[in-house]
Order: C-alpha cells, then structure tokens, then sequence
C-alpha cells in the first residue's frame, strides 16, 4: 500500500465511538467500536483507534471526527452555562426564543444599544452596563454570546462588546452576525446561546482526539464534520461548535449514501441517544437553514435538513399520563450496561427485585462531565455527591432513605447533565428477548421484572406476570416500532419550515403512521394513506436490525441496511469535502441608493449592478477565506444572486427591494500549505434571480 493513502473517520456518540478507515476508493478497510467514556472521552477514543490495525495507521493521510455529543445535549437540555449580552432586544424576544431555558444557569442580558434595518445606530451601546455584567458573570459562565438587534446589517455594537468581554475574560465568545446572515433576532440569538453553550463538550472532544494522534504519531490533518455534512479543520470546529450540531446525523446521511446510493430514500440513523431522519431526493440530501430541527429547537445554522428526536437503545422506557407507555426523550444509562461497567451493581439488583417499588426503582446514577465554571458553583451538597460519583454509581433509592439532602444535590447535577441516572431501556428489551447479548442478560432481566412491577403498583399501568421479564420487553420493542413509525412520519411533517406546534405534529404523526401501517382506520377504510413506495428507507446505526424490519413491513417500503450500517458515522466523517457559505446582503433604503452590507458596515452606491457586484466580491472573498481557514485547499468559489424585485407596469422597470448575494466555496481537504485556488469571478448574466417579498424586522 502507497504512503499516506488512508482516511480515518472516527464518531463519538452518546453510547459507542466508532472508529472506521477508508481507502482511496471510499471503501472501508476497517472499523471498531468502543464505548464512549463520557467522564474522559480519550478513553473510548484510544480504545476503538487501538483496535485499528496498527500496521495501517502511518498510512493516514486525513483525519475527520463527527459527534452526536452536541445533538444529544440539546435534545435532552443539556450544556454548560453561558452568558448573552444582548443589544437592543427586549424582553418579549428573551421570551419568545425561551433563551432563559438555553443558557442553562446562565445569565441573559438586554444592553441599551443595537441598529435599524438599514444598519445605523438606533440607540448608543451602554457600555458601562455591559461591563459590569461582564464582571459579575464571568467567573459564573463558560463562555458568553453576543447577539445584537439588526447585527447582520451593522455590527459594531457586536464587536464592540466582544472585545469587552476579551479585555475583561478569557472566556470564549460567540457572535451572532459570524454565525448567521439571516434576519430574525430571536432566532439568531438561540443559535448563539447553543454557539456557547456547546464550546466546551467540542473543546473536550479535540482536545482528546488531539492527543491520542500524538501518541500514535498520525500527524495528518484533523477535520470535523459540520451539520450540512461538509468538513472544517477542529480549529474553525471549536470557534463556531453550533456549526457542528448535526454533526453525527449529518455524517449519518454522508455515511449511508456512500455505503447505499440511493436516488430516493428516507435515511434513518438510530444510536443510543437519538434517532435522526433525513430525506434524499436526487440523490441529494437538501440543505436548509429553515426546517432543520432538533428536539423542539429551530438553530439558524445551515444543515442538512434532519429530524432529530431523543429516541435510541438507551432511551428510558417510562410511564406517561394519558398515554402509558412512552420511550425517551431522556437517555439513561441501560441496566444491562451499568452492570457490564459496574459489575459489583448486580448484587444490589438481585436483592432488589423482590422488595417493594417505587419511582426510584431501578436508578443508579453515574457522573458524566463537569466544567469549570460548574463546579466552582456547586453547592456543599452538589461538591460531596459529585465526589462520590467519582468512586462509582451511587443508589438512588438508598441514598433517598439515608441523606435527602444529597439525593436532592444529585437530582440536580441530574438535570444538569453532570450526572446521568440509570433505567431500563429497549437495549435491556433486547438483551431480554435474545436480540443482542453483548452487555449483562441477567440485569435486564431484573430490571424488566422490577420495571413492570413498578409500571402496574406505582403508575397503575400494564398486567404483566410477575417474575416474567419477557412479556415487558416484547411491549417495549412492539411500542418502540410504534414510536419510530410516528417518527418517520413526524419527520416528514416537520419538512415545512413553517412553525408548526410540536404537540400538533406529533398527534398527526401518530395517527397518519396509524393509518400508514393499518393498525388504525376510517369507518372500515374510507380512505387511506401510504408512503411513496418508490422511496426506500435506508437504516443506520447499531440498533437498526432490531426494529427497521419491522418498520418497513408495517410501511410497506423496500429497507436498506447497509454493510458496515453501525460505522456509518465513522464513514460520513470523512466522506465529504470542504464547503463553505457566504452571503451579503443589499437594499434600497431610498430611491437611488443601493446599500451593501460589508462585514465591517454599510457602503452605499448610486447603481444597482455596481453594488451588486461589490457584494459578489465580498462574499466570494469572505468564502474562500472561511474554506482556507476551514482546511481547503484547491478551492473554487460559486456565486449567485437572490433578488426581491417586482414589475413596475407604469414605467415598464423593475422595482429592486432586497438582493442575497451568496458564495459558496468548495475544496478538497488539505493542508494549510496548500495554494488555493483564487475564486471565480462573478458573472451577472449568469445568476440566478427570482422575485419574492422581503421583512424589514430582525
């Protein structure tokens, strides 16, 4: 084999890392897996690099890493605290994009200052204001966002105050106008309190992978995926992590249209924490910045359009009023695992299983991470549970009868996302009914009699035999097929990027996946639905082969379960090249002017075409920077317009409202070293227009 010929690609994932190499041809000459170690995510890193062929690994010419840790830890309401300073918002957007909810702990801040829509100052920035949040908050955050009214049209006041926050820190910050060009303030906001709250799991992460490539003396270049499944080098990763949060499920979607090209197909990755679906069409996945969705939350990154909802092998199976049955959104630790892990846990198990249940039944908890800036604001309480998280699973029902205190301090590094409780779980099911047996069969089953037990005399539901943990595990994997069906359809719904009420989806979906499936009819079949049969689903990740066959009989679609299915995170990760977006914006504020929004402010001109031609130049400039600086080498830049115009019939002239000029720079992973090459001009008789309406609110 030639020097230098290999990719690896290597996904940290909520339950497994999976490291997988690639050849010339994009064929998998190997892949591992390992449990990924959240507590130190070198750990699971080093295990499934190690058990690569050593004799392979100095043939790396590309390194690339995608991760579902930053979509895991959205869905299920985790992140490290932040602090937003806000400029000119008020408190009726604070609400409306529930930011007190994603700064988790943090702080949000409203500073008299911001721009009108043609990008001039409508209020002075209160500087000594902002200062003196910065002040107080900055031993209490990991990081801070900046996010200011109308700061993609002018962004002093954002710049201005993130060079306070460097002068004062040195703490991370993240602006708004660097993440998203488009306007709605809310929504850009949310995305740069995700931008912050997530710096620290990806620093983690780099950080990790960083150092097991020294160890083994793989110098080659590292990349990551981002959420529209092209790549960026770790460093533009840990500045703009938001951009990364579809890694994993936008790596999926590369994955599986390397290991199954399919021109039509609904791409369905199952893992332990998250199941995400996206739909190919033309052989491509779409791109939106629109109808992206994760858990309940709409970021303004660009992404490959994917549903993502909490529901893995690892999600718990709970009790849920009006419904009954219900699986996930929150991932816990498998019995079966905790065991595996933890073998001395067992005894416990097996003491347990005849006593008396309650709502704690079956939990144990176990330390995930902590930064910084959260254990330096733990309470006495909080410090002493997460020490003795440090010697291994704490019992949550002894630790309830013995010290509430500390049970309510563990509750809270609980919701936190410091600590994780343990639970049953469709991968116990499995393990119960024989479909899987590579973690502990006993404790499943122990926990599948002490879950129905607690089911019928806590919550009053299910009338399953006692001491019989197959009859539970057959209702969880039957009610687990029901809830991927109403996923699928869910997903599907969720395509229309307009704001359609999650409650509203979810019961549609259930009773058009009802109908798909025929569990359910109209007056003995009025009418009915079905899926495009034209449209195969492709299955991914390790759990599919338990339920996907399933799924496509009750849908009555062709399945795809690749080779390889379980890796194909890994294999994503590194099937994808360069690709970076730019876009500046023009107006006509009055008749005759033409405003360009540059990065640095607004510029105006007297002629259309000569500002459309400096927004060409600036985007395709911005773009090929952000490709070199991304790891691109031999890079070709694209530029289109996007106008707003209307027919005047009076004069016989088109009336210009609004123009996007938009770059998009691609090349093929490199070194830094490499020479570029200098982008395309831009061509005004061959973009593209179209004529729409435009909002002048941010």
């Amino acid at each position: 084999m030639m020097e230098s010929t290999l990719r690896l690609g290597v996904d940290t994932g909520g339950t497994y890392t999976d490291a997988v190499l690639l050849d010339p041809d994009g064929r998998v000459v190997s892949a591992a897996k390992a449990l990924t170690s959240h507590h130190e995510l070198t750990i699971g890193i080093r295990e499934a690099i190690d058990q690569l062929p050593g004799e392979q690994l100095p043939h790396i010419s590309l390194v690339s890493l995608s991760t579902t840790l930053a979509t895991n830890a959205v869905v299920e309401g985790r992140g490290t605290p932040v602090c937003l300073l806000l400029a000119g918002y008020n408190a009726r957007q604070v609400d409306k994009a529930k930011l007190e909810h994603i700064v988790r702990g943090g702080h949000c801040a409203l500073i008299s200052g911001g721009h009108d829509a043609g990008g001039s100052e409508s209020e002075p920035l209160d500087i000594e204001r902002a200062r003196q949040v910065v002040t107080d908050q900055r031993d209490q955050v990991a990081a801070f966002g900046i996010s200011g009214l109308f700061g993609v049209r002018n962004p002093e006041h954002e710049l201005k105050l993130r060079e306070l926050v460097a002068s004062l820190t040195g703490k991370p910050v993240t602006c708004g106008h660097e993440l998203a060009s488009q306007l709605d303030a809310p929504r850009r906001a949310l995305t740069v309190a995700f931008n912050a709250s997530l710096i620290t799991y990806i620093d983690e992460l780099i950080r990790a992978i960083k150092l097991i490539l020294n160890e083994r003396a793989i110098h080659a270049p590292l990349m990551m995926v981002k959420g529209d499944g092209s790549l960026i080098s770790a460093d533009t990763a840990l500045a703009r992590p938001v951009e990364t949060i579809l890694s994993g499920p936008a790596a999926s979607v590369m994955g599986a249209a390397q290991l199954q090209p399919q021109d039509s197909a609904i791409i369905a990755d199952m893992g332990g924490t998250t199941t995400d679906i996206a739909i190919v069409t033309g052989g491509k996945p779409v791109i939106s910045a629109k109808a992206t969705l994760i858990g309940e939350w709409r970021p303004m990154v660009d992404a490959v359009r994917v549903f993502s909802l909490g529901l893995g092998g690892d999600s718990e199976v709970r009790f849920q009023g009006g419904v009954g049955l219900a699986i996930g959104p929150r991932r816990v630790v498998p019995m079966s695992l905790l065991v595996h892990r933890y073998p001395e846990v067992l005894t416990t198990l097996e003491r347990r299983v005849d006593a008396a249940v309650s709502p704690r039944s079956n939990r144990f908890a176990v330390a995930l991470f902590a930064e910084t800036s959260q254990k330096r604001s733990f309470s006495q309480e909080e410090t002493a549970a997460w020490e003795r998280l440090q010697r291994g699973p704490l019992d949550v029902e002894q630790l309830s009868q013995e010290d509430r205190p500390l049970a309510r301090a563990l509750a809270r590094l609980v919701r936190d996302g410091i600590a994780i409780y343990s639970g049953f779980t469709p991968t116990d099911a499995a393990h119960v009914l024989g479909k899987t047996s590579h973690w502990s069969t006993r404790a499943a089953e122990l926990a599948a009699i002490v879950w129905a037990r607690q089911m019928r005399q806590v919550y009053g539901w299910g009338k399953f035999e006692d001491n019989d943990p197959k009859g539970p595990s057959t209702a969880v994997e039957e009610h687990m097929v029901q809830t991927i069906c109403a996923a699928l359809v869910s997903a599907c719904l969720a395509t229309d990027p307009g704001e359609t009420r999650h409650g509203e989806r979810e019961r549609t979906a259930r009773l058009f996946s009802e109908w798909i499936s025929g569990k359910s009819a109209v007056d003995g079949g009025l009418f009915s639905l079905k899926l495009d049969s034209s449209r195969s689903l492709v299955a991914v990740g390790a759990p599919a082969e338990l339920y996907y066959p399933s799924v496509a009989h009750n849908f009555n679609v062709p399945l795809s379960i690749p080779k390889h299915s379980s890796v194909a995170n890994a294999v994503g990760a590194v099937a994808s090249s360069v690709i970076q977006r730019a876009q500046i914006t023009v107006t006509q504020p009055v008749q005759g002017i033409f405003r360009v929004f540059a990065p640095d402010g607004p510029l105006d001109f007297e002629q259309l075409e000569q500002a459309l031609v400096k927004a060409g130049s600036l985007a395709s400039t911005l773009a090929e920077r952000k490709a070199q600086d991304a790891g691109a080498g031999e890079i070709r830049v694209e530029v289109e317009r996007d106008l707003d115009s209307v027919d005047d019939p009076d004069s016989a002239s088109v009336v210009f409202f609004e123009g996007r000029v938009k770059a998009t720079a691609t090349g093929r992973p490199g070194l830094v070293s490499d020479s570029p090459t200098k982008g395309l001009p831009e061509d005004p008789s061959g973009v593209k227009s179209r004529v729409g309406q435009i909002s002048q609110a941010d």
